[in-house]
């Protein structure tokens, strides 16, 4: 399994969470949308970084989305 991937694939969750929130809350609804993408992308990205210690850092995360995209297009 690539844990590259992984990583990027919690991140795009957690980063389409926010605006599932923010409707949600605009809607006067409870956001179980955007509580379980936030979950399932944390998790997901915790599981990658468990597994790679030590790779996925902030200096770093721009470098790995940048392979995992450039990864996808190649293939």
């Amino acid at each position: 399994m690539d844990f590259d991937l992984l990583f990027v694939t919690g991140l795009v969750l957690v980063a389409f969470a926010i605006p599932s929130a923010v409707s949600a809350y605009s809607d006067w609804r409870w956001p179980k949308t955007a509580i379980i993408m936030v979950v399932l992308g944390g998790v997901a990205m915790a599981y990658a970084a468990q597994e790679n210690p030590g790779v996925y850092a902030l200096d770093t995360v721009d470098d790995v989305i940048v392979s995992v995209v450039g990864g996808l297009i190649n293939n």
